[in-house]
């Protein structure tokens, strides 16, 4: 009976002693796991921006006066010569000599500012011209294999760019010529009478819609106050503004897509023009940064899908907002790993590796990095199973098992 006392209590301590054992031994880390994998990756500028009015014209006072009610109001469709207001000029002003050689000065300045613009337009034509012409070399040797379809989608956008600015040209002419016929106008009243009656119509330059009525009421005006801000509100641009850091790497042509404006699918839009200039802008966080605006020229498919106007189903309009993601760096298949996977070690990149139930530290050497994929160049290979999201307690063997 005593051994078997002794027995009992005996095996009571052995399980005891083998419970404590069993809840101090460590236990395999439950992770979540992510695989490497090849295929294709983008590099993003991801950015917020406002579309605006490609060619916006301002409508603006020409002499000292009253001007009266506006005719039309903001979203009206206007034609070239369509009156908007009507502008009585102040008696003594029309008759001041000062007053009729300012007008005169406006009126060379704005047959000066028609010869410029002629001569931008033959620029135009023969930059347009060369294009082509480049177009068509580029094409025969693509089609005898001497040149890239690269090279060829590159002479393509080129001959596009050139159109674009060749019908700027032709707008920027148009809208001189306008100015010139706006201050001979004026000249002409500041050699009348000047009488009360008299009554100098404000007319539209081009045809489009009212963008914005600056003056709506009657009152007096002084020299060069904006009064209508006049556009096709189907000719659009973006503008994003990126930070310079960011801004380096976006170059002219590069694609772009446009989401989050209000529509259900996703825009197509290409990078016309990186402004040379920065400005300081303030974050919300109080924190001054370097900006510069970004040009974006969206593709005929969405032009088509926009170009109904703002205050049509489905448009767009002036100062609307979208979010704006440049694509600056892709290729169709490369080896690339979770980003959730990856982490700093020194000054280089590391990866837990799942082996036989345990984590291998593997240090990476990347490439280009996405939003959530990076490129990676060595230490790791496709099918390769990594720890994502790795606690800062894992070390390298620990034991794992996948959630």
């Amino acid at each position: 009976m005593k051994w078997l006392v002794r027995s009992v209590f005996g095996l009571l301590a052995l399980g005891l002693l083998g419970l404590l054992v069993w809840s101090y031994w460590p236990r395999p880390l439950a992770v979540e796991v992510a695989e490497v994998t090849a295929g294709p990756l983008q590099v993003e500028v991801e950015e917020d921006g406002k579309v605006r009015v490609q060619d916006r014209y301002t409508v603006s006072a020409p002499l000292p006066g009253v001007v009266s009610r506006p005719v039309l109001s903001a979203g009206d469709a206007v034609q070239p010569g369509s009156v908007l207001a009507r502008l009585r000029p102040l008696r003594p002003q029309l008759l001041d000599p000062r007053a009729r050689a300012e007008a005169q000065a406006r009126r060379d300045a704005a047959v000066d500012a028609q010869r410029r613009a002629g001569a931008t337009l033959a620029q135009a034509e023969v930059a347009v011209k060369d294009a082509e012409r480049e177009l068509q070399r580029t094409a025969s040797l693509q089609a005898s294999g001497a040149a890239t379809g690269q090279e060829l989608d590159r002479v393509r956008s080129n001959v596009q760019l050139r159109r674009a600015e060749l019908l700027a040209a032709r707008a920027g002419v148009r809208e001189a010529g306008h100015e010139v016929e706006v201050a001979r106008a004026a000249l002409g009243a500041t050699a009348g009478s000047g009488g009360p009656q008299e009554m100098l119509p404000l007319t539209s330059p081009i045809q489009g819609k009212i963008l914005k009525v600056i003056q709506e009421s009657e009152s007096a005006v002084s020299p060069g106050m904006p009064l209508f801000e006049i556009g096709d509100p189907a000719a659009l641009e973006v503008v994003v503004d990126l930070l310079t850091t960011d801004a380096v790497r976006v170059r002219p042509g590069m694609r772009a897509v446009l989401d989050h404006w209000g529509g259900a699918e996703r825009l197509a839009a290409r990078v016309r023009r990186v402004e040379p200039s920065a400005f300081t802008r303030v974050s919300p966080l109080g924190v001054e940064e370097q900006r510069v605006n970004a040009v974006l020229d969206l593709d005929e498919a969405a032009r088509a899908r926009v170009g109904a106007g703002a205050g049509a189903e489905g448009s767009l309009g002036d100062g609307y907002a979208v979010n704006a993601r440049i694509v600056v760096w892709e290729r169709e298949k490369v080896l690339r790993a979770p980003r959730s996977a990856l982490f700093r070690r020194g000054d280089g990149w590391a990866a837990f590796a799942v082996v036989e139930g345990r984590a291998r530290l593997r240090e990476v050497e990347l490439g280009q990095q996405g939003l959530l994929l990076g490129e990676v160049l060595r230490g790791l290979a496709e099918g390769d199973q990594l720890v994502a999201h790795p606690p800062e307690t894992l070390r390298d063997g620990q034991k794992i098992v996948p959630r």
